[in-house]
C-alpha cells in the first residue's frame, strides 16, 4: 500500500471503524475515531460517554492515552507503507493531565516529518531508532487537558 493510499483509507471513516473493530477493539468501544491524518498531522476524537468515563465524572486517563497513541501511531503506519519491513514498538508511555476532561477530547500530533526521518534512518543504518512523539489532548473550547508523550522504537526487520 502506497501512503496515498493509506491515508485514503484512514480518512475514510466507515473503513477506518471496521479496522479499529476487528484490530483496535478497545479503542473502537471507546469510540476513539480518526478526524484526520495527513504525512504531517495526524487528530483522534475521543468522546465524553459512559464507555470513556472514570467514577469521577471524566474521561478515563487509560482512554486518553489510547486515543494520544492512536495518533502518533497512525502518523508512524502511514510513513511505513511502500517501505521495506520495519517493526514498530511502544516502548514508554508518559502522560500530564491538566485539566479535568469532562467534554470531548481532540488529541493532535504533528511529528509527521520526525517520525519520517526516524523510520528512515531505522531502514538505511539498520540500528534500531527511538522516536518520542507527542500528542496533545484539546477541550472543544481549545483548553489543553493532556499532554502525551509516546516513546516509538522502529526497527528493520531482518537486520
Amino acid at each position: 500500500m502506497t501512503p496515498a493510499s493509506f491515508q485514503q483509507l484512514v480518512n475514510t471513516p466507515w473503513r477506518m471503524r471496521l479496522f479499529m473493530l476487528w484490530k483496535l477493539p478497545a479503542a473502537w468501544f471507546m469510540g476513539v475515531s480518526i478526524r484526520h491524518c495527513d504525512g504531517e498531522r495526524a487528530v483522534m476524537r475521543l468522546p465524553y460517554r459512559w464507555r470513556s468515563q472514570n467514577p469521577f465524572r471524566s474521561i478515563y486517563f487509560a482512554a486518553q492515552c489510547a486515543a494520544g497513541e492512536m495518533s502518533t501511531g497512525m502518523l508512524a503506519l502511514m510513513h511505513l507503507q511502500g517501505k521495506a519491513a520495519v517493526s514498530m514498538l511502544v516502548t514508554k508511555v508518559e502522560a500530564e493531565f491538566l485539566k479535568k476532561a469532562s467534554a470531548t477530547l481532540l488529541f493532535t500530533c504533528e511529528d509527521g516529518k520526525a517520525l519520517e526521518a526516524s523510520i528512515q534512518q531505522a531502514l538505511e543504518t539498520g540500528e534500531p531508532q527511538m522516536f518520542r512523539a507527542t500528542s496533545i489532548g484539546t477541550l472543544p473550547d481549545g483548553t489543553e487537558a493532556a499532554r502525551i508523550w509516546i516513546t516509538w522504537s522502529f526497527k528493520r526487520k531482518g537486520a
